[in-house]
């Protein structure tokens, strides 16, 4: 390991680094969706992501030869360690060349930061919350990635396993086929689920009126996902964040909120039309020419991704998430679409899959989130 150096970012140019190597690492690969680094950046960023209120974070670069050769992040989220009573390391933005020395050097120095932290496990791909990317591909490695998953080579799994990292638990996603009509057993569970329990759906018609139900959408979020793996709630400086990032923008014939007789969200469903294509010629960049791209892509397209769906727990398994399925899949049909790509749910979660049963669907990817104990 003569040959490879690992040093920690400390300047701008070290994190402008940091981002644009998978870049060149996958440069010319159909598959892989780049995040815009203006993103990243907003991630990675102590002063721009309010989740570093309680999470510390490093991050490494590898060289081999002189060379950027691997990249890793890792985060303590003190916050998650506290409700899950654990004592572990995160790692997560992590690439590197088919070279089981640079992925052992750098997945050491995450380890050797644990122990001088006092940490007794690492585990990841994960960032810094739910809303970042996570999980390392492990199935579908010749399909077409989302806007919102990590792609990844075929030997990044093999790496891991034999730096001594198993298996911890596993997201699938499920490519759908739209039907012409939407099945008629949707759609008398959501008629009769409104009634049943004096619900409602907003009617929305510019992005705008979304926006005093953001707050109680993602308290729905929090409350519905707080039993799942490694999930730790969105403070209010998270959600005024996401907010502020993506509902000012987005698409309302894709959203459906149900409300109950407070006017509280009780479930909601929320897809975007598919970025993969756009940000793949966008390269990363909104600029010069990335953002063409991206609005050619918002304003028609045949695929779409279901980026985020939850139910109140009070509701759940009552027919809810049959009336805003119900009602996004009818706007899918109103508006072409042919393909639509679910959202990432744990493999052992089978009540997010239900809704499905009436469609033509294929397992389209599968992510591994791996740990590695007793460091």
């Amino acid at each position: 390991m003569k040959n490879i150096i690992v040093k920690e970012v400390k300047t701008k140019s070290d994190l402008r680094k940091f981002i644009a190597f998978p870049d060149k690492l996958y440069k010319g690969n159909k598959y892989r969706v780049p995040q815009l680094h203006m993103y990243e950046r907003a991630a990675l960023y102590p002063k721009k992501n309010p989740a570093f209120e309680f999470c510390e974070a490093k991050y490494w670069l590898a060289y081999k030869n002189n060379k950027i050769a691997g990249r890793i992040a890792g985060i303590i989220n003190h916050k998650s360690n506290e409700i899950w009573n654990e004592k572990h390391m995160r790692f997560g933005w992590i690439d590197f060349i088919d070279d089981l020395e640079v992925s052992g050097a750098l997945i050491k120095t995450v380890e050797d930061w644990a122990k001088d932290k006092g940490l007794t496990a690492v585990h990841g791909p994960l960032g810094f919350s739910d809303m970042d990317l996570e999980g390392m591909l492990v199935e579908g490695f010749d399909e077409m990635a989302t806007q919102a998953t990590i792609y990844n080579y075929p030997y990044y799994p093999v790496h891991l396993e034999k730096l001594g990292y198993k298996k911890d638990t596993d997201w699938v996603q499920f490519e759908i086929k739209i039907p012409d009509k939407v099945p008629e057993n949707l759609k008398r569970i959501s008629s009769q689920t409104l009634e049943k329990y004096d619900l409602k759906i907003l009617k929305i018609k510019k992005s705008k009126e979304v926006l005093p139900y953001a707050k109680s959408m993602f308290y729905t979020l929090n409350e519905a996902f707080k039993s799942l793996y490694g999930f730790v709630p969105l403070t209010d400086k998270q959600i005024e964040k996401y907010t502020k990032d993506y509902f000012s923008a987005i698409d309302v014939k894709f959203i459906c909120f149900v409300l109950d007789k407070n006017n509280e969200v009780a479930g909601f469903g929320i897809s975007i039309y598919s970025l993969s294509e756009a940000l793949q010629k966008a390269k990363g960049k909104l600029f010069p020419f990335g953002f063409i791209h991206i609005l050619k892509a918002l304003r028609k397209n045949n695929k779409v991704d279901m980026l985020l769906q939850a139910v109140k727990p009070e509701y759940q398994n009552k027919g809810v998430a049959a009336i805003f399925y119900s009602e996004i899949m009818q706007a899918y049909i109103d508006n072409g679409v042919e393909i639509a790509i679910s959202s990432h749910a744990l493999e052992d979660n089978k009540s997010a899959f239900l809704m499905f049963n009436d469609y033509e669907t294929r397992q389209h990817l599968k992510r591994r989130c791996y740990i590695k104990k007793g460091i």
